[in-house]
């Protein structure tokens, strides 16, 4: 069988079609957005289409969208945007957020305590959700920002992003959310989302890499991050991707159109996975982390208690099965997760736990497949101890 990848959490194959569109604009235009003359007009239509097309599918206006060179990027200028205009203003410097975000917010963070902003970081349940009343309970009078996770990209749990949105809105405390996980796999209405910034990528969800975005409720302050051109409003500067911006919005439109599909695709494999384990290793042979009614269906985390997550990964490679430890950030360290020590989890299923994440690539013969060779594998190496 060919190696099957089952690492959608870090990135997604392109879609067939999202490469289409990315050949045309590669091949066809050229032009930079930011000039006058026709090929320029040309550009900066393709730009805008996208935008517009985007804004319509996540029912915001198109000058609410602003283009980054990826999630990474939307959420340090959300945090750093947004606090030093809530300092700038004299409202405060203290913003909120939880222990298991993605690092692009954690050390986003880490900067601007440096910087003389206090950080309050919220603990999470043994499942990796938060409590809507210790949100509450940690706001202050100078809290200017809570910046919360609408999916965790390692266990998958899913936070209560409307209700703290209410909170912060309540105060009148901007509210950023990291939704790349979610796109794709949750409905997204931001006409009714309470939330001020939401981070996107399109690799999560069959785009290309190095493009993603930043919706900005109008009227909701932004301070840029990069300086030069005039570009996105004056709130990031530096010539668009035609290519990128072009394969996002398309990416979008098919993520937003198939949602059930891929959803009902999501839970057919997940449940798959589950009960051919179940059936093989036993309920006690397996633990899986997260939480079981707030989850999203293509990422499963499952400790497999006295296997560890190193010889775990590097038997599965040597099968042709592309799984992971964590965030793709930080697996190539291989080090314990953070988001599994936030969670308080005891130290052996810390030391063997591993992230499937699955997409519309992934078919149910290579789910059995998987779990073939993950009972095969945990057998043996349970046997040698």
């Amino acid at each position: 069988m060919k190696p099957i990848y089952l690492d959608h959490a870090a990135s997604t194959p392109v879609h067939p079609e999202v490469a289409e569109v990315i050949y045309h604009m590669l091949t066809g235009q050229y032009g930079n957005a930011s000039s006058v003359h026709q090929f320029g007009r040309a550009a900066k239509k393709v730009v805008n289409g996208a935008r517009d097309e985007i804004a319509g599918l996540l029912r915001c206006a198109p000058d609410e969208w602003v283009f980054t060179s990826g999630g990474t990027e939307s959420d340090n200028l959300a945090l750093f945007g947004a606090a030093y205009a809530g300092a700038v203003s004299g409202k405060g410097k203290h913003v909120i957020t939880t222990a298991i975000e993605h690092h692009a917010v954690l050390h986003s963070c880490e900067e601007l305590e440096k910087e003389g902003f206090e950080v309050t970081y919220l603990p999470v349940d043994r499942t990796g959700r938060v409590s809507v009343s210790e949100v509450e309970a940690a706001l202050r009078e100078d809290t200017v920002l809570i910046s919360v996770m609408f999916a965790n990209n390692e266990v998958g749990t899913v936070q209560p992003i409307e209700e703290i949105g209410r909170l912060a809105a309540e105060r009148g405390i901007l509210f950023h959310v990291d939704a790349v996980q979610a796109l794709g796999a949750l409905k997204i209405d931001l006409s009714e989302l309470p939330v001020d910034y939401m981070s996107f990528s399109a690799h999560k969800l069959g785009g290309p890499q190095g493009i993603g975005g930043l919706y900005v409720r109008r009227g909701a302050p932004l301070h840029p991050r990069s300086h030069g051109g005039s570009q996105e409003r004056g709130r990031r500067a530096g010539t668009e991707s035609l290519a990128g911006t072009a394969g996002f919005a398309r990416a979008v439109r098919l993520a937003v159109n198939g949602l059930e599909a891929r959803r009902e695709h999501a839970f057919t494999l997940r449940h798959t996975l589950l009960e051919l384990l179940n059936n093989s290793l036993g309920e006690d042979g397996f633990v899986i982390n997260g939480n079981e009614t707030h989850f999203l269906p293509g990422i499963l985390n499952v400790s497999f208690p006295g296997v560890r997550t190193d010889i775990m990964l590097m038997n599965l490679d040597m099968e042709g099965i592309a799984a992971a430890s964590g965030s793709a950030c930080t697996s190539g360290s291989l080090e314990i997760s953070y988001v599994l020590k936030a969670m308080q989890l005891p130290e052996q299923l810390l030391e063997s736990a591993i992230r499937f994440s699955t997409g519309l690539g992934n078919t149910k013969e290579e789910i059995e497949f998987a779990a073939k060779k993950l009972e095969t594998i945990v057998k043996r190496l349970r046997t040698k101890e």
